[in-house]
């Protein structure tokens, strides 16, 4: 099993808020005027283009070293099923390469992640075909 450059704690921060950023809907009431109460706060569900949960994730990841920018990818890759636990060094080198490719590659590591559909899903699968338990960490990242 390889060893990670990021902590489990970190990456099931990560699935937690790709969860909730995932589950965003089209701005279904685009001329809503009343209180949020009053809608039964499903606005909240809403992609309006400024969601701080998107902001959070995306500032989160930008913030992280190369390497565990590089592990997210890789370990999204095997959870999307593009390759195995066993190929984790050939996988990290492909990502590598990719990363090379860049011309800004934190704000690009940061757009490729997010714009994969069921991020937080990919990730948790990837954690567990790498036999990491990632359920019992903290939600709130520490340094």
């Amino acid at each position: 099993m390889p060893e990670l450059a990021i902590s489990a704690e970190k990456v099931a921060f990560i699935i937690e808020k790709a969860r909730e950023f995932d589950v965003k809907e089209a701005d279904s009431d685009p001329d809503s005027g009343s209180n949020a109460a009053d809608d039964g706060e499903t606005d909240v569900l809403e992609d309006n283009g400024s969601d701080p949960v998107a902001g959070e994730l995306a500032g989160f990841i930008r913030a992280m070293n190369e390497d565990e920018q590089l592990d997210l990818v890789t370990l999204m890759w095997i959870g999307r099923g593009d390759g195995t636990a066993e190929e984790w060094d050939d996988l990290r080198a492909r990502a590598a390469e990719a990363r090379a490719e860049y011309k800004a590659p934190r704000r690009e590591a940061v757009q490729y992640l997010l714009g994969e559909p069921m991020l937080g899903d990919l990730l948790a699968d990837g954690m567990d075909e790498l036999g990491i338990d990632w359920t019992d960490e903290r939600t709130t990242p520490v340094s």
